[in-house]
This record gives C-alpha cells, structure tokens and sequence, in this order.
C-alpha cells in the first residue's frame, strides 16, 4: 500500500498540543526566573569601618553632678566614641534626664528607657546615646520583672552599604550573691537579641555587676568575646591594674564590660578611661571602657532604606 506524502508528515492533535504545552511550560520557567532574579537584591562586599563604644555608669546625681557632669562632658569629646552605653541614668524634678542632657552637650541623640512610666517625674534606666541617627530603637524589660532591669537596642548604619550594627546596653543585679538572678536576665537579654538582631555585628556593653568569666555570665561569653579580657589577657591576674570599680568607692572589679561577636567584628583596642581625678572629684563611682572595633568585611545584600 502506497503512503501519500502528506499523510507520512501530518501531526496528530496529540503531538501538537504536547509541543504547546512544552513552550508554554519553558516560556514560564523563564518568566519565573526572570522575576527572581528582578527580586532579589544585589548582593556587594561591605567595606570595613571602625566603631569605637564607650560603657560608662554614670552613679546617677550622686557627689558633685555638677562638677562630674562637665568633667565627663570635657572627656567624651575629647575621645569622640561612635556609640555610648549609659547606666544609672536618673531623672528627677531639678534635675534635667542626664543622658538628654549630655547627649544634647555633646551633639549625640539619646535613647533613656526605664521601666519608670513616661508621665513619672523621677525615672531611673539606662540610654545609648548615639552620633547617627538610629535606624531602629527597642527596649526589653529583663525577667525576673521585679528586679526592674532593662535592655536597650539600637541599630546603627556606620555608612558602609550593607553594613548594619545592633549595639545592646544593660544593667544587671547589682547583689553580689545574686548570680542566679543575673543568669536569668542574660537569658532574658540572648532572646531580646535572638529576636532583634540581623546578623553578625552584634555588641552588647553595661554593667554587668559580675566578672567575664562568671559563671552567671556563661552563656553570653559562649557567644560573645570580652573585649577587654581578649585586648589583656593578664587582667585576671592583676584586678586592681584593671578594675573598672573606682577603688576610691568600692573594691576593685571588672564588671563593665564590651561584648562584641567575633564573627562579625574584629577587636583593634580596649582601655580604660574616665579614670582619674580633678581636685578631689572623680567622674563616677565607675571608671569607662573604650573599646574600638572593625567590621569584617561580608558580602550582604542590599536592601531599600526604611521610609
């Protein structure tokens, strides 16, 4: 039997509706691949930047307020710190929010968070004060609640594309026999940081009312690395050369601390400063810590700028 031409090279329905389905089925894929690719972001290694922090407990209005004030005043803005963690920072009638106050001297923007109501006329917490704008502002009260203790956050935009710090500040149980206490609120803080922070350049600075290596403190140091105890490893064996307590007040300790994420940051200085008198007046009951920091360069991706 003789084929016609045409019936040996005629598609069947089948046939075409399968090539059909197959280019739209490709011309989809590329689509979705294009859009994917419109989605996301372009991604570009951050450069490098320096970040100096300075922790300080200022001892509220205790001694000379006055003459202390503009003993610090003089001081910071001879070291120019990027960020500064404030505690015992008090507000009361008469008395003018002292880390507003000071923020407002030095040309720095404060962030006071208390568990004091807004409305109180005394409150009493801790700041981050700041020369850049922050792009983010939180606070966290510490559990257990009915020791009144907070966190505060701040993320900061250093100018690096991509690069973005979340700088935390504290102030935990000051008994000295209150270790289980202090665990807790590490705790409390890990999860106020598990939830906030976006990635690696994380510092947390305060009063920590207990050494870097305590046991209360175990948990945070698995994580984090003690600036100062990382810048002088022979500090724990000569506590009085590298107290941060002012022996003029109270035994020497080292319970202010800079922790930073070693992933993220890598450490270039740390020292202690604010620590010396002017005719029989000294800045606080504690000394500063100045702790100097640099980013390690990552490849990130870009994201728009908040509104």
């Amino acid at each position: 039997m003789r084929t016609s031409p045409s019936a040996m090279i005629a598609p069947s329905r089948h046939s075409l509706s399968s090539a059909f389905t197959a280019v739209l089925l490709l011309a989809g894929i590329a689509a979705s691949s294009q859009a994917a690719s419109a989605e996301k972001p372009p991604r570009i290694e951050t450069r490098a930047t320096t970040v100096t922090v300075l922790s300080f407990n200022l001892w509220h209005d205790k001694g000379d307020w006055p003459r202390r004030r503009a003993m610090i005043v003089a001081e910071i803005a001879r070291l120019k710190p990027d960020v500064i963690a404030l505690q015992e920072v008090l507000q009361r009638e008469g008395l003018r929010n002292q880390a507003e106050d000071l923020a407002a001297a030095l040309g720095y923007r404060a962030q006071f968070v208390s568990v004091d109501p807004p409305a109180a006329a005394r409150r009493y917490g801790n700041a981050i004060l700041t020369r850049k704008r922050a792009e983010t502002r939180q606070m966290r009260k510490l559990e257990p609640l009915d020791d009144y203790r907070t966190a505060v956050h701040a993320r900061l935009r250093p100018g690096s594309p991509g690069t973005r710090i979340d700088v935390y500040a504290t102030h935990l149980h000051n008994d000295r026999t209150g270790g289980a206490v202090r665990a807790r609120q590490v705790s409390s803080l890990l999860n106020f940081i598990d939830a906030t922070a976006q990635g690696a350049y994380v510092i947390v600075a305060g009063d920590f009312n207990s050494e870097a290596d305590s046991p209360e403190l175990q948990t945070l140091a698995a994580r984090y690395r003690d600036a100062y105890g990382a810048a002088h490893p022979e500090a724990s064996g000569d506590i009085a050369a590298h107290t941060t307590l002012n022996p003029a007040y109270l035994p020497a300790q080292r319970i202010d601390h800079v922790f930073y994420d070693p992933v993220g940051f890598e450490l270039v200085d740390a020292r202690i400063v604010l620590n010396r008198s002017r005719d029989g007046i000294w800045p606080s009951d504690h000394f500063g810590l100045l702790v100097t920091l640099r980013t390690r360069p990552r490849i990130v991706g870009l994201r728009a700028s908040p509104n």
